[in-house]
Formats: structure tokens, sequence, C-alpha cells
């Protein structure tokens, strides 16, 4: 008996967490949902046309790409393709530029560690106001008035579009470096301007190249967007495809924009992996690999 009555009395098990807070937050997303959709002023009954209209389109569109591209005309669709869409390319390319070069020194100051709380609300406030501001906007209201129309004035609107989100990620990058070789560089006597040299910039620039390129890919689409508007590039082309309904056109323009942003992501993912991993990323992986399989046996 005395053994039975030492055993501990077993535990009781916890009341189950009430689900009327996740139930009532789904309950008004749903409700929002339905209110915004309600509030579009979509015809939803051609919907289903999407089905037999869609095939009928891209057939005419796979007209254009499997002509032979070596004759006439389809040899002017393919240069005439490429070119524009170089043009995309390079307005990107140049609007990255401009992000990266002003956001950088701006990066700094918008991180809470290496600028006085002050400055870093300033900073932070320009930088949620640059973000507000859609590239689009930026390219009707500011750049086409001042440089007219073309690729420059996308290019700059894609520059002072990209400061405010490059502004953003690279300060919390410079927030998330390892506090110690900046107490380190301070500890032995090192300036202000040494201890960012040595202390905080290895050690966040990897990340902050890797969001620059991952800015050069959204850049590349937003371009073809920018296009349309008047700002260059393959969106102007598009424009102007659609309006004449040159559909072999627009089907062997839309495969040079696809395969040409495949291979920009590709590219661009290696270096970022590359950037961020080292030089020996995949050797340590491999022999942590090879270290646990010789465990498991």
């Amino acid at each position: 008996m005395s053994a039975v009555a030492d055993r501990p009395a077993k535990a009781a098990r916890p009341p189950q967490p009430s689900k009327a807070r996740t139930t009532v937050g789904m309950l008004l997303v749903a409700v929002v949902v339905i209110f915004a959709v309600s509030q579009i002023d979509a015809r939803w009954e051609r919907l289903p046309e999407l089905v037999t209209v869609l095939p009928r389109y891209v057939g005419l569109m796979l007209e254009g790409i499997i002509q032979n591209p070596f004759t006439e005309p389809a040899s002017r669709y393919w240069s005439s393709a490429i070119d524009y869409t170089l043009e995309s390319l390079q307005m990107a390319w140049i609007g990255t530029l401009i992000g990266a070069v002003i956001s950088f020194p701006i990066s700094f100051l918008a991180a809470r560690n290496t600028a006085p709380l002050a400055v870093v609300l300033v900073v932070r406030q320009i930088l949620n106001a640059i973000r507000a501001v859609p590239e689009l906007i930026l390219a009707i209201a500011l750049m086409m008035p001042i440089f007219g129309f073309g690729p420059l004035a996308g290019a700059l609107a894609l520059g002072v579009g990209a400061v405010g989100t490059l502004g953003k990620l690279s300060s919390e990058a410079i927030e998330g470096i390892d506090p110690g070789p900046v107490e380190a560089a301070t500890a032995v006597g090192a300036s202000k301007l040494q201890v960012l040299r040595w202390g905080v910039l290895p050690q966040a620039l990897p990340e902050m190249v890797a969001f620059w390129l991952y800015r050069f890919e959204i850049n590349i689409r937003a371009s073809a967007i920018l296009g349309v508007l008047g700002a260059g590039g393959v969106g102007a082309i598009l424009k102007q495809l659609f309006d004449k309904r040159e559909w072999e056109r627009i089907g062997v323009t839309l495969l040079v924009i696809i395969v040409v942003t495949i291979i920009i992501d590709q590219i661009s993912a290696a270096v970022r992996h590359r950037i961020i991993s080292g030089a020996g990323g995949r050797s340590r992986r491999q022999e942590r690999r090879t270290e646990t399989e010789g465990l498991m046996a």
C-alpha cells in the first residue's frame, strides 16, 4: 500500500488552448477577401472563355516561334526582340547600380548599431517614403517630365525606387552582424571609421551584395513594365505589337524575355550563393555530410 501511495500522481492534462482568436481572425480575413472581390468591377462570367480563347492566341504566337529564324521576316523579329531585351537589361543594370551606390552609405545611417537613434528614425522614414512610391509613378511624375521618353528616365526611376528597398535590407544586414569584431576593434582604440571598415563592412557586405543582385532581377521585370509607358526597353515594343495585334512577333519577343530572365536568374542565384556561402561552402557541406554518414554507419 505504501509503495502504491508513494507513486507520483499522474499529471493532469493541461487545458486545450482556445481557438476562438484564430477562428475570429480567419473569419475576418475571409470577410475582407469577399468584400474586396465584390468591389472589383470585373466580368467574372467571362472567366470560362479563358479555356477557349487562350489556346487560340498561344497558337498564333507559336506560329512566329516555329519559323526559321534565319529567314525573313523571322530574323527581323528575333533581332528586334533581342535588341529591346538587351536595352531592358541595361536599364535594369544601371538602375541597380544607382540604387546600390546611393543606398550603401544611407544603410549605415539607418542601422541602430552604427548611427544615433535620432538619425536612424529620420533616415528610415525617408526610406519608407521612397518605398511607398512605385517605379511607375516615379517615371511618370518625376523622370519623364525632366528627361523625356526613353531608357534614361526608366533607369533613373528604377534606381530611385531601388534606394528604398536596398537601404532597408542593407541596414537590417548591418544590424544583424556579430558584435564581437566591433567590440574588439573598439577595445584596441580604432576610430569610428575604422570600426565600420574592419568590424562592420566585412560581415555585412556579402549579404548586401546579394541584395543588390536580387534587386537586379526585380529591375529586369520592372523595366519591361516601364517600357509600356514609353521609358524604353522591351515593354515599348510589346505595347506597339499588342496595339497592332502582331501575334507572331509577340510570341518571339515573349520567348526571348522568358529565356533571358531564366538565364539571368540562374546566374544571379549562383553568384548570390557563392557570395554568401563562400568558396568552401560546398566542400564544407560535403565534409559534414561525410561525417554524418560515417556516424550513422
